[in-house]
């Protein structure tokens, strides 16, 4: 069992909330936290899950199921597929209105949010369980490692490459032609993963629909459908720019990830890292895994964009409180990185609190000028967490 940060986080919350919800892509360990909380919540709990026969029969009576545990926690895992229930678990709290009673576990559906926002609003909180965070891992693995490898538990822990091959090769297949199918999104598999494979390609792109559409002979707006259902179900992030500076010219299209640099590697054909440092997307690659990263580590707390204009100035990556930048972000594929004209126009732009290169080997953080700390992303977590704190 590798513990989790998100553990803490959920058990503050249920001791507030009547329901939490852990969301996130099948395969990230939501089942094996739920069964971990069990052990750490101090009451009995019921575990459901919802694909296996046995726990949907038990529900034919949803109502008399959870009457009969109301001083218990319900775990429901794979919710999406009864949507049904929401309503029912809002009336149940509504009755006995007491914190923890229901955790829900959602992965890679669209509806999910839409059906208990509308049912559950002010009675639940959210939260995301993400492939593995640095930090959670670095008493026994290190940033290369992850990047290399991506954070899905199950492949990340195995040590023959060959099956971690087949596992990454199945988990594809199924969300493909399985999973994205039961959110609703019935197309050709076979144009849905040469989507995928140009995605890859085009890692820490700009989108360009109009490219997309003229190469996979389908409008527009049906790729924007996919790439819709891509996001909402972990598969791609869309980082947005940002839009403050209105003085420039600036790109207004977002820039696409493929949020676990694991699978992104798969879809290549990378198998180690010997693979991607001779692939032109390295950088890219290494710029996605530390962008996404740095989001799912902080989470809510900020918002996350990219800065870049028109003549070419660009910062990889602005963390941001409404209009206040905390910091702009340069991520490097280098040991001996150097400071772009870009980089420093872009912090004369956006006048960041803080500046920061982040490179994958940096034994202690050192400043490059005296504005602009370069950092790994071990060390880039503890200065910033510090920065922060409140």
């Amino acid at each position: 069992m590798v513990e989790r940060l998100l553990t803490h986080k959920i058990l503050r919350l249920l001791k507030q909330f009547p329901s939490v919800a852990i969301l996130g892509p099948r395969q990230v360990g939501k089942t094996t936290l739920a069964r971990h909380l069990m052990h750490q919540i101090d009451k009995g709990c019921l575990y459901l899950d919802l694909e296996l026969p046995a726990d949907i029969n038990r529900l034919s009576n949803p109502q008399m199921l959870f009457e009969e545990n109301k001083d218990r926690c319900v775990i429901i895992d794979e919710i999406q597929r009864m949507p049904g229930l929401f309503p029912v678990i809002r009336a149940m709290i509504d009755r006995h209105r007491i914190p923890g009673r229901f955790i829900i576990l959602g992965s890679a559906s669209p509806g999910i949010l839409r059906e208990s926002s509308e049912t559950l609003a002010g009675r639940i909180s959210y939260t995301e369980l993400s492939p593995f965070l640095l930090p959670e891992i670095e008493s026994f693995a290190d940033t290369k490692k992850l990047w290399i490898l991506g954070g899905f538990p199950e492949p990340f822990l195995m040590k023959d490459e060959e099956m971690r091959h087949e596992w990454l090769l199945s988990f594809v297949r199924t969300y493909v032609e399985r999973e994205l199918p039961l959110l609703g999104l019935k197309t050709d598999p076979v144009l849905l993963n040469r989507l995928l494979s140009m995605l890859a390609y085009n890692q820490g792109q700009l989108l360009n629909l109009s490219k997309l559409s003229g190469a996979l002979g389908v409008t527009i707006p049906t790729i924007s459908r996919y790439m819709n259902y891509f996001e909402q179900s972990y598969f791609l992030k869309r980082l947005p720019p940002f839009y403050i500076n209105l003085k420039k010219r600036l790109i207004k299209s977002p820039k696409v990830y493929i949020r676990d640099s694991g699978v992104l590697h798969h879809i290549l054909g990378l198998l180690n890292f010997n693979d991607v440092m001779g692939h032109p997307v390295a950088g890219d690659s290494w710029e996605g895994f530390v962008i996404q990263q740095i989001i799912s580590y902080f989470g809510s707390r900020f918002d996350y964009s990219f800065y870049r204009t028109q003549d070419g100035t660009e910062c990889d990556l602005v963390i941001s409180e409404g209009t206040v930048v905390l910091a702009c972000i340069e991520i490097k594929l280098s040991d001996a990185p150097k400071i772009t004209r870009s980089f420093t126009i872009s912090i004369q732009d956006l006048n960041p609190r803080y500046a920061f290169m982040i490179i994958p080997d940096c034994d202690e953080p050192y400043l490059l000028k005296e504005n602009i700390k370069v950092c790994s992303l071990s060390g880039f977590f503890n200065i910033f967490d510090e920065l922060t704190a409140r």
